[in-house]
């Protein structure tokens, strides 16, 4: 089955590139992902020229309505024809504002800036420049050949500006044609110049005057200024006179003549609107319930008109008039209409209702034509401002039975926690993976633990995650009580419950789907850690959880949540429920941001003060961050693995007192390297082939931090001791992105290695490469990673660190998140405790080697160190 043009960009910092999954596409559409394969920018240039693509992916349209706007912009130099390739296209401020309201959901999305742009149509002109140098024909049949759209324009101009020293005659206008001076360059001269300058070519001066024939078919004023041969002076302009130019620009600029004209009528500040300003009066916030004042006014040149005012215009003759110095256009019926129209705005409205109306997801306000202009009254304006700049609230204490200190992004994040919870707002916090979104929450928590000796907080995660919510809790928030629902039956479970609620409750999703009890119970904040579980609205578990009861709900996600438009409104019905509308109102409001692309704009500027997302690329974060980020991730046995690693250690129990010395030794070494294998999967211990997932608690945190990674298209390093596991690694991860990876381990042949390093760091998207740790050790360069992952130990930190360095490179762009995996209770965390203490232990055990110190240990000694402790 083909699939219309279901191509997809992803955006960088400083570019884009096509996000190839190897689909199968119709024939024009595979036409384009050969293009974009081959030279990006060479397609994205040839891409406008081309019609609208039906069915096309929010990121294709936005990049064909980006070289849609360059060739506008470059078919608009008025000497076009006479520079070719030494044109210039800019973008000014307003310009780049105006294209930025159209960046879509789209993955990269927020590198997309003004520089962003420009740098892309620099890209594009280069292009244009490269090509017009090779064609020998007019840059006019250059366009022709290409689109019976775009056209150069002529050399002739019209000019109209204000004249404000003749009250008669309040407006000037001018002719003028482009031509060459001595110097080659271009110059502006009045239009009675060529007449001089072309006097012994008159077909020159033919083909130039002929557009001023086109003009006057389509206004009378150019005709007459044309058959009185007035066309060749300056000349002075009454009112009703401008007025009937500027109504016929549009048409004139059709038929090749460019027109400049006073930006008050470019931007229409002219003409009266209505609009309704929101929240002039403060009131207290009751969350989206809060009751805004609403004012209803006319406004013109971004001023309020009052009743004498509206009156004096509706008085005046139709046409321009002159109001406070600056001129308007008088519509009587217009008037009329929008004073009626004036009634409907009266009285209040609540915060959900103007959020909805500014943000264009109530019915037809994707059509901004349709309804009022929405402002903010001044109180809500520096409320609102607060909500969209987080940095700018005062900063809260945290809590001294936090055992941490903040970095100051994370006060933010904090303050903005307290600020949003206390004004009643469902939030999600969407800091990159790193940033320390965990002790974010839990300074909040124990901050609302402190407050509310009352407060039952339902924190739900994925079940991989368990451990490391166990040990960050007890790191960072040790007062805070807090029980596990999980590794029983429901029944038990929901006893569990009923007997005692602790503060903080923690379940899975899997769990949560099979405790009614947990929807029959009213919570005081109910917490999702990796919130992309409750993506698809449709689902089972997305349903069970929105069922859930809670005062306040906070979702935490490291995935890019605005990536797909269904994705988002499903994240806001659980947060704030009715604030982007129903299912199918926002799906009507999305089905047309095609046609309406600014209506991105809009709502990015509604959710945003509701998610926090800050990058580790971000100069406010940036700055606060060490070379290398490093996380340990706690992982929780499976009963498989409780079972295998129980009975080894019995066994070792059992052993230790019949044996002594070198036999001892070899006992205690044989016995650390399978329970080590117990703790990567049961089957690398037992031989087998399998490899089931659900069996192992790490190849379960390898999925969750792998789906988060391939959801931004970012690359991964997976280190491993052992080399027979290596494959079926690289097998599950391969199911995990959807493609495939590399593997390199000590039997792996030179050539083949530098082939799949410089695949791996190619423009291709390969997402991982999965190594032996000594095969790593040197001579690789895999600077295109983003994470490093130590699948298990080698209890070595400068083999772990020479091994990380494969991706790490000073000076780079890229930062590296390192992620190092410890099951739980059992032999790994007990070494990696000691190994991450600065005592006197951790030197003994770096100076002999973990696997010596640990022989020399004693049988009680030994054992304690084997044995599972939860």
């Amino acid at each position: 089955m083909t699939k219309k043009n279901g191509l997809q960009f992803i955006f960088t910092a400083d570019f884009f590139y096509l996000d190839d999954e190897n689909q199968i596409f119709d024939d024009k559409t595979s036409q384009w992902q050969d293009l974009f394969r081959q030279d990006a920018v060479r397609a994205m240039y040839q891409l406008g020229f081309a019609e609208a693509c039906e069915d096309a992916s929010p990121s294709f349209v936005f990049l064909h309505h980006l070289a849609t706007v360059f060739l506008e912009q470059l078919t608009r130099l008025p000497e076009l024809e006479l520079v070719r390739g030494r044109a210039v296209v800019s973008l000014s401020d307003d310009q780049c504002r105006a294209l930025l309201q159209t960046v879509p959901y789209a993955l990269g999305a927020e590198y997309i800036d003004a520089a962003w742009l420009r740098h892309i149509f620099l890209c594009l002109q280069q292009e244009f420049s490269r090509d017009i140098a090779d064609y020998q024909g007019t840059v006019s049949l250059y366009l022709a050949e290409r689109s019976q759209n775009l056209r150069v324009p002529e050399r002739i101009f019209f000019h109209l500006v204000e004249n404000r020293h003749d009250d008669g005659f309040p407006f000037a206008f001018l002719a003028t044609y482009a031509t060459r001076d001595a110097s080659d360059r271009v110059r502006h001269m009045p239009l009675q110049f060529a007449l001089t300058e072309f006097k012994d070519q008159r077909q020159t001066l033919l083909t130039l005057l002929a557009c001023l024939d086109k003009a006057a078919e389509v206004s009378s004023l150019i005709a007459g200024f044309v058959k009185s041969g007035e066309m060749f002076h300056p000349l002075r302009l009454r009112t009703h006179e401008a007025y009937d130019f500027l109504k016929h620009v549009e048409d004139i600029e059709k038929a090749g003549i460019l027109c400049r004209i006073p930006n008050w009528w470019k931007q229409r500040d002219t003409a009266v609107s209505l609009t309704v300003q929101l929240g002039e009066k403060k009131t207290p916030i009751l969350g989206f319930d809060t009751l805004l004042s609403m004012q209803p006014g006319l406004m013109v040149n971004g001023e309020m008109l009052t009743q004498q005012e509206i009156k004096k215009l509706l008085a005046q003759t139709e046409g321009l008039a002159l109001l406070k110095g600056k001129w308007v256009e008088v519509d009587h019926q217009k008037l009329r209409d929008l004073l009626t129209k004036m009634d409907q705005y009266q009285g209040e409205l609540s915060l959900r209702e103007a959020l909805r109306l500014q943000s264009g997801v109530e019915k037809n306000a994707a059509d901004p034509d349709n309804g009022p202009l929405i402002t903010n009254g001044s109180w809500l304006q520096r409320f609102m401002r607060q909500l969209h700049h987080p940095e700018t609230i005062r900063m809260m204490k945290v809590p001294a039975t936090v055992h941490a200190v903040l970095r100051p992004y994370q006060e933010t994040g904090f303050t903005w926690l307290q600020t949003m919870g206390k004004l009643g707002f469902g939030m999600c916090l969407a800091d990159d993976m790193g940033l320390g979104k965990t002790l974010q929450i839990l300074a909040y928590l124990e901050t609302m633990r402190r407050k509310d000796k009352q407060a039952a907080v339902l924190l739900i995660v994925p079940a991989s995650l368990l451990g490391n919510w166990e040990k960050e809790i007890e790191r960072f928030t040790p007062r805070l009580s807090f029980t596990i629902l999980h590794g029983h039956t429901a029944a038990t479970l929901t006893d569990m419950l009923a007997k005692k609620r602790e503060f903080l409750t923690i379940t899975t999703y899997g769990m949560a789907a099979r405790l009614p009890v947990l929807q029959q119970m009213t919570w005081t904040c109910l917490i999702l850690d990796e919130a992309q579980a409750i993506k698809n609205p449709a689902a089972r578990q997305t349903k069970t959880i929105k069922k859930i009861q809670a005062a306040q709900r906070i979702a935490m996600t490291g995935t890019p949540i605005e990536n797909d438009l269904t994705n988002l409104w499903s994240l806001f019905d659980f947060l704030n429920q009715g604030l982007l509308g129903t299912a199918a109102e926002f799906k009507r409001f999305a089905g047309k941001l095609s046609n309406h692309p600014e209506g991105y704009g809009r709502l990015k500027h509604m959710v945003s003060p509701f998610i926090l997302r800050r990058l580790k690329t971000d100069k406010t974060v940036i700055r606060d961050l060490p070379e290398k980020l490093e996380q340990i991730d706690y992982i929780q046995l499976t009963k498989k693995q409780v079972i295998l690693y129980r009975k080894q250690v019995a066994e070792l129990e059992e052993k230790l007192s019949c044996t002594d010395g070198m036999e001892r030794r070899g006992l205690v070494l044989a016995t650390i390297t399978k329970l080590k294998q117990i703790c990567n999967h049961p089957d690398q211990f037992l031989g087998q082939s399998d490899f089931a997932p659900a069996d192992s608690g790490k190849f379960e945190m390898l999925r969750e931090l792998c789906q988060t990674i391939s959801e931004k298209r970012e690359r991964v390093l997976v280190f491993t001791q052992y080399r027979e596991i290596t494959e079926y690694l690289a097998d599950y991860l391969e199911n995990v992105f959807g493609r495939k990876g590399f593997v390199i381990h000590g039997g792996t042949r030179v050539k083949k290695r530098t082939e799949m390093v410089d695949a791996f760091n190619g423009n291709a998207y390969v997402p991982f490469m999965v190594l032996s740790v000594k095969a790593a050790g040197t001579g690789l360069n895999l600077a295109a990673a983003n994470h490093v992952i130590h699948f298990d130990r080698w209890w070595n930190p400068a083999v772990e660190n020479q091994a990380t360095d494969r991706a790490y490179r000073i000076g780079q762009k890229k930062d590296v998140m390192v992620h190092k995996l410890v099951s739980a209770g059992t032999i790994e965390e007990k070494i990696d405790t000691v190994l991450s203490g600065k005592n006197e232990l951790a030197e003994q055990v770096l100076g002999k080697g973990t696997g010596k110190w640990i022989t020399e240990l004693d049988d009680t000694e030994l054992l304690n160190m084997m044995r599972l402790t939860f």
